[in-house]
């Protein structure tokens, strides 16, 4: 059975860049068994080892309230993904650690992707992912999706992650 790489993040954090770049754009998009809601997967490689990624609906919060998070956790609690990639937008990042913590509380393995970095660097925003990553004790990426800026990174991480836990 192939391994998984679930994706989640809020609406427009740029969580189907990401999917597009680790799959190179091919996705089989369908709608959630008993739903309405769209959930797209793809194939990637990634240190010799090929995964299925998850392109999970927006959620604001892993507490589901919107058919879109309640298809979003079910995915998360029931097909055991070995990654989950939680893209969130670098300029937002206090607001949006919330659902990082509440990942975390439930003993999931996340991976912190710090997307539209550029876009907070020209606000002034100073982001230390080291520090940041060892005060949640994950990795943390910064990322510009929509240029490929820190995919390598990104990549380099994953395989980490898969040789040391999985």
């Amino acid at each position: 059975m192939m391994r998984k790489i679930a994706i989640v993040g809020s609406p427009n954090v740029g969580k189907s860049v990401m999917f597009n770049n680790l799959t190179g754009s091919y996705a089989d998009v369908s709608n959630y068994p008993g739903t309405t809601v769209e959930v797209s997967r793809g194939k990637c490689k990634i240190g010799g080892e090929e995964f299925e990624v998850i392109d999970t609906p927006g959620m604001y919060s892993f507490l589901p309230i919107s058919e879109e998070e309640r298809v979003g956790r079910s995915i998360l609690l029931n097909e055991n993904p070995r990654l989950i990639l939680h893209i969130i937008d670098a300029k937002n990042l206090e607001r949006m650690l919330v659902m990082t913590l509440q990942l975390l509380e439930a003993g999931l393995p996340v991976l912190l992707v710090l997307n539209i970095f550029d876009e907070a660097e020209n606000l002034g925003i100073d982001i230390d992912t080291d520090k940041l990553g060892k005060e949640l004790n994950i990795p943390v990426v910064k990322t510009v999706g929509t240029t490929g800026s820190g995919m390598d990174i990104l990549r380099g991480k994953i395989e980490e992650h898969v040789k040391r836990f999985c």
